[in-house]
Parts: C-alpha cells; sequence; structure tokens
C-alpha cells in the first residue's frame, strides 16, 4: 500500500473528513484524494461521501488495505491471494532490505513447519510472516517464537477458542478431559533469521492458524477455528495478533516478560514430556521454562534444560 493511501485510511478511521481537510492534512490535491478514494473502493472499502465529508461505511473481510485499517502496530501488509510460502517472500524481502513488513497470503502451496516438514495451508487460513530487524543478540530470538505463541493463543481466545501453548511452537486445542491424545494442532510457528555473532540482520516470524478451513482439509490431529466455534473474523484475528506480537517483541520491552506471558498460556508445564534431541531422547516432567525459552525438564536423574527438540505430550502414568 502507498504512503497516500495509508494517510488516507488513517485519517478516515477517526470519522467523517471533509475533502480540502484530507487534501491538507495528505498533502496533496483533492484530486488526488478522489483518485485514493476510488481506489479503496475498487479494493472492496465502502466509503460514503456526504455534506460531512468521506467515511467508511464498510471494510473488506481480507486484503492489505483491510489488515492496514485500525492496525495498531508498526506494520505495513503485504498480501497474496496464493504464494509458495510467506517465510519465502520474507526472506525475498530481507535481502532487498525491508523491514517491519507482514506478508500475508490466503493460500501457501509450498508452506513448512519445522524440520522441513510439510505445512498444510488452504485458503482460509491465517498465512503470515513478520519480517523484522530487532536490535537484540541472536541469543534471544527463541523468544520471538514464543511471544508468536502467546500473540496466536491470545487471539484464539478472544475468537472463543480455548487455545494452549505447547512447546516449543506449536498451539493446541486440548480435549474437555485434558487427555494427550485429543489435544488437537491449531497453529505452528516457523522463526527464521540471518545474523552474526552479535547482532541479528533480520529476523521473520512465521505464523500458520487454521482458522476458516474444513476440518477434512487438514491433516490428521489437526483443528481449525472454524470447526472449533465457526468461521472468525480473519481481519479482526490477526490484527489482535499482530498488535500483540508488537507489543512483547518492541524495542523498549522487555523480553524476559515473554516468559512469564507464555506459563499463562502453556499446556507443556506440569506435563510429563517425550523430547526427541538430534543426540538423545529426554523423558521427564516439564517443570518450567528458562530463558530464553529452554525448557526445564525433572528427569529421574534429575534436571535437564533442553533448548531445542521435538516434544510429545505424555498421558498420565
Amino acid at each position: 500500500m502507498n504512503e497516500t493511501k495509508r494517510a488516507l485510511l488513517d485519517a478516515l478511521a477517526d470519522g467523517p473528513v471533509s475533502g480540502p481537510a484530507l487534501a491538507d492534512r495528505l498533502g496533496v490535491s483533492r484530486a488526488a484524494v478522489w483518485k485514493q478514494v476510488e481506489a479503496l473502493r475498487e479494493e472492496g472499502f465502502e466509503v460514503a461521501s456526504g455534506d460531512d465529508g468521506y467515511r467508511i461505511v464498510d471494510v473488506p473481510a481480507y486484503g492489505a488495505a483491510a489488515i492496514e485499517y485500525g492496525l495498531e502496530a508498526p506494520y505495513r501488509i503485504e498480501y497474496h491471494d496464493q504464494v509458495p510460502s510467506t517465510n519465502h517472500r520474507a526472506r525475498e524481502l530481507a535481502a532487498e532490505g525491508a523491514s517491519d513488513v507482514v506478508v500475508v497470503a490466503d493460500e501457501q502451496t509450498g508452506g513448512r513447519g519445522r524440520l522441513e516438514r510439510e505445512w498444510s495451508s488452504p485458503p482460509g487460513g491465517v498465512w503470515a510472516s513478520v519480517l523484522v530487524r530487532p536490535r537484540r543478540p541472536p541469543s534471544e530470538v527463541p523468544l520471538y517464537t514464543l511471544a508468536a505463541a502467546v500473540a496466536i493463543a491470545r487471539a484464539a481466545r478472544e475468537a472463543g477458542v480455548p487455545a494452549t501453548i505447547k512447546w516449543p511452537n506449536d498451539v493446541l486445542v486440548a480435549g474437555a478431559d485434558g487427555d494427550a491424545t485429543t489435544e488437537r494442532k491449531l497453529a505452528g510457528i516457523l522463526t527464521e533469521m540471518e545474523g552474526e555473532a552479535d547482532r541479528v540482520s533480520w529476523l521473520a516470524a512465521g505464523m500458520g492458524v487454521n482458522a476458516n478451513v474444513d476440518a477434512d482439509a487438514l491433516p490428521p490431529g489437526a483443528t481449525s477455528l472454524r470447526a472449533e466455534v465457526g468461521d472468525v473474523d480473519r481481519r479482526v484475528f490477526l490484527q489482535r495478533l499482530l498488535e500483540t506480537f508488537a507489543e512483547l517483541t518492541a524495542e523498549d520491552a522487555d523480553l524476559r516478560d515473554v516468559l512469564d506471558e507464555w506459563r499463562d498460556y502453556a499446556s507443556t508445564l506440569g506435563r510429563r514430556v517425550r523430547i526427541e534431541t538430534p543426540s538423545e531422547v529426554i523423558e521427564g516432567e516439564a517443570v518450567d521454562v528458562r530463558f530464553p525459552g529452554s525448557l526445564v525438564v525433572q528427569t529421574d536423574t534429575g534436571e535437564r534444560v533442553v533448548s531445542a527438540g521435538d516434544c510429545e505430550h505424555l498421558r498420565p502414568s
């Protein structure tokens, strides 16, 4: 979205504004204001014009301008009907020097998760990658994955879905009995970065949420917001997600606070878990999460701190 259109949306968010006032505020001609208003209408916005000026009556369901309208987060949106992968596109933008961009797609044809696993991304989901350039050391990068999980879980709960977080990067919906065998995967996160020993060059937090997707379009063990509570407003859902992520990872924020937020939503803590790492299998009770996102597991031989691995929730003995 160009800067004039973004400024126009910001101005119209405050209510009716006259053409001359908009032209003055945006520093353009009245003809340019009219042109941008028509462009918004072509994108699906219903813009009324009356004696008191222009005002937005209705907003399209999804798309770059729709997501940016009313978004209280410092990101611009790049929207695609279809891409191979939003993370792949974010890497391309990073190579061009971009930052504070969210790549959003209605469908991914080559979505993937951790360890290059395929990620089903049919139309109707929330597939988004946030590209940022944080002035932080690489050691703090795992906290961005935790922050993304918190953002998804919070948005899901606001939509009426009792989402929880499974370490390290999954958002789940548990069955009524809390049995691990009834847990269903709602969302996943893939964080990628490039940097040097003391600084992050760029970071892309890829988030995939099964939103308005039919259950039969998902792999076994997965669920969607539609399956749990019916269709949600994806625009509002994504806005809330991005606003929470921006709040938790702001440059002046203490990323250690993310750990407390994560604990509030975690389903892994207090559970027996089995974690496969590249070198061993660790089994025990997950008792805490420690900076910068490592899982603390109490095993029969003592406490272990695990920084990465595949985690499985086990049924109680």
